[in-house]
């Protein structure tokens, strides 16, 4: 059982990967408003976690998980009117992604497994584009589809999620130092559900109802909940990646 961070790690240590047995996992997440009381970064550190929540499962199936730096700059123009948000193009996005899959075949490895934190519509439609493109095979377990999501919280299934008791649980688990403790608790529920906005329309936190960038209950979070959900997020990138292993196996078992 390995987790090894690329970002850390040597070329002759890289080189020495037997690839066939590593997976290759690029955390994603978005520079955005998170309310007035989690960090800009909070779905990158959410994508970070999840990688690390699936390293012991694959660990038990001797696959070792070779974690790339995060992409943080992604689209994201929910929030694009809030100070410190970034947003590029869904297009950029897709073709960093396509690139990185092609660095990754010339060095040797045939997977490329995704952990997004990010839920923007325009990001996750970016991601599905490059699975078309990709030189390698992406694995994407969208937490905003079934099965996935119907393992996560009811407030993540209602949809009014961001930046409330969902997101900052997971930031109290993994950075406490980063939550603005004293504003989280002073934070009235926000119940109006991004996935219902989304549906109907809507472009932007404001108009969806989050005047100051969150939704859900910032004040009910906690780092309990943050520890179950980490897991819960971990099991879900193994089950992937596992199971496209798998379906890799016995589609070579067949042809033998």
């Amino acid at each position: 059982m390995a987790l090894i961070d690329l970002a850390e790690a040597t070329y002759p240590e890289v080189a020495a990967l037997q690839k066939q047995r590593v997976i290759p996992v690029l955390p994603v997440g978005a520079v955005e408003a998170h309310g007035p009381h989690l960090p800009l970064t909070t779905d990158v550190i959410i994508a970070r976690a999840m990688v690390r929540g699936a390293v012991e499962s694959l660990g038990a199936a001797n696959i070792d998980v070779l974690m790339l730096p995060a992409l943080a700059y992604t689209a994201a123009p929910f929030a694009h009117g809030f100070s410190g948000t970034f947003s590029v193009s869904p297009e950029t996005v897709t073709r960093l992604i396509v690139d990185i899959s092609h660095s990754l075949k010339h060095h040797g490895f045939t997977h490329l497994a995704i952990a997004n934190g990010h839920l923007d519509p325009a990001h996750i439609g970016s991601i599905y584009e490059a699975k078309k493109q990709a030189a390698v095979q992406i694995i994407y377990p969208d937490v905003t589809r079934k099965p996935w999501a119907l393992r996560l919280s009811d407030e993540f299934k209602s949809g009014a999620c961001h930046a409330g008791q969902y997101e900052g649980s997971i930031i109290m688990a993994e950075r406490p130092d980063l939550v603005r403790d004293s504003i989280r608790k002073t934070l009235v529920e926000n119940p109006q559900s991004l996935s219902v906005a989304i549906r109907t329309g809507k472009t932007s936190f404001e108009d969806a109802g989050g005047p100051n960038a969150y939704f859900g209950n910032p004040a009910g979070a906690s780092v309990t909940e943050g520890h179950e959900t980490i897991a819960a997020l971990g099991g879900i990138l193994a089950e992937a990646i596992l199971s496209a292993f798998e379906s890799e196996r016995l589609t070579e078992d067949d042809t033998d």
